[in-house]
């Protein structure tokens, strides 16, 4: 048995925290929390003065493999299977080196991100766990098309749907509007399935106990993806060809629901305003914050992988998106609840991991100093553990790895 001890720890629940607190691990799994000495004195213990132990975080929106060289007219990749995967393998151990212990994995081709969800959980590759959606259901030629998961009508949606669950999906993936990455493609303010459609990918989800994460931009995408009964929305922008425009009506929706939101904050908001204008953005921004004042639970979702206008979103700069939450009216402690148990919850692993409890995964961080007083604690990390392993990768180089 190993014991953490810290000067304080935070179980992920509201207001739970415990000073000179400590967890007993045994194996991958949590067997105590609580008050320094609760689990005596045996076995290996870890004294970490100065620290604050916590779940640990969750970005339940990724993309560990879009493409790096897409080309503009077949939207087809010069990258190969077998080199992606390596690519997305480095994308995983970025991921794990900021501190996230599971991701949802919201849009990869040829299930590559089920092989490397299986490979991370065999001990083959150092990663988080992965909530693999496989390739998303979209109409022909629409939002990322290119990645195989093209369907038009409900027999469409379902045979795509099942055969995402055959391959092993741990959610499905449904692009309800269209979206900005694909050329050719509907823009964002439209929407792609109707209600019934996405109802069809929602059963088909169901059946196999699983939910449905709805990339959805255009105000009626949102609301048809909130009818059909998805567990996520992705991003809820309330965009329009004139630009974002909240609709509280639509918010209040929303939050009566009980719908989870991923409004995909990152850490490049600031760089994408030189392209954009800062009008955009602060209209963007102030979509979240009407959510949030409507009651709408949100969660923490980066959307790493992507580059947008040329600006890069990398994989490692999870607590930079965190830190866009607290700018939106969110105190430090409702950061950590929405980046931890509250988005285990909203994909679908709150019983195992999200917060330090009893039988729970041993997924949790230790970082110097106090993330409840500063976020930016979040960086200084000393420890990370996936399911108990140590995976701690403090002073390892990396290499810029672009994005398409």
């Amino acid at each position: 048995m190993r014991v953490i001890r810290a000067a304080k720890v935070l179980t992920g629940r509201p207001g739970e925290e415990i000073d000179g607190g400590e967890i007993a691990i045994d194996g991958s799994e949590i067997v105590s929390v609580g008050p320094r000495g609760s689990a005596g004195e045996d076995g290996e213990i870890l004294d970490l003065p100065g620290h604050t132990v916590l779940p640990g975080l969750i970005d339940a929106h990724v993309h560990l493999g879009f493409d790096a060289d897409v080309d503009p007219v077949t939207r087809r990749s010069r990258e190969s299977d077998h080199h992606l995967l390596l690519r997305m393998a480095e994308n995983a151990r970025k991921l794990v080196s900021a501190g996230v212990t599971t991701c949802r994995d919201l849009g990869a081709r040829g299930f590559l991100d089920v092989a490397l969800r299986d490979a991370v959980e065999e001990g083959l590759a150092v990663g988080p766990h992965i909530v693999a959606a496989t390739r998303p259901i979209t109409i022909t030629g629409g939002h990322c098309w290119y990645m195989g998961g093209e369907a038009d009508d409900e027999p469409a949606i379902r045979r795509v749907a099942r055969e995402n669950l055959r391959a092993g999906a741990d959610c499905l993936k449904v692009m309800a509007s269209g979206g900005l990455m694909t050329p050719g493609a509907p823009p964002s303010w439209t929407q792609q399935y109707t209600t019934e459609q996405l109802r069809v990918a929602v059963e088909e989800a169901a059946s196999r106990g699983k939910g449905v994460a709805a990339h959805a931009h255009a105000h009626a995408a949102i609301r048809s993806a909130v009818e059909a009964g998805v567990a996520t929305v992705e991003h809820c922008t309330f965009l329009t060809p004139s630009g974002h425009r909240f609709d509280r009506e639509l918010a209040d929706f929303v939050a009566a629901s009980g719908t989870y939101v991923c409004p995909t904050l990152h850490g490049v908001f600031w760089r994408m305003s030189k392209v954009h204008g800062q009008q955009m953005i602060d209209d963007w921004l102030a979509s979240v914050a009407g959510l949030r004042e409507a009651g709408v639970r949100l969660i923490a979702g980066t959307d790493s992988g992507f580059a947008n206008a040329g600006v890069a979103n990398p994989t490692d700069g999870y607590v930079a998106g965190l830190e866009v939450f607290a700018s939106v009216g969110c105190d430090n402690a409702e950061v950590i609840e929405l980046a931890t148990v509250r988005a285990a919850d909203a994909c679908g692993v709150g019983e195992v991991t999200g917060s330090l409890e009893p039988g729970k995964r041993a997924d949790l961080i230790a970082v110097a100093g106090d993330p409840l007083a500063r976020l930016s604690d979040l960086r200084n990390l000393a420890l990370v553990l996936v399911s108990g392993r140590s995976v701690t990768q403090t002073g390892v180089d990396t290499v810029t790895v672009s994005v398409g």
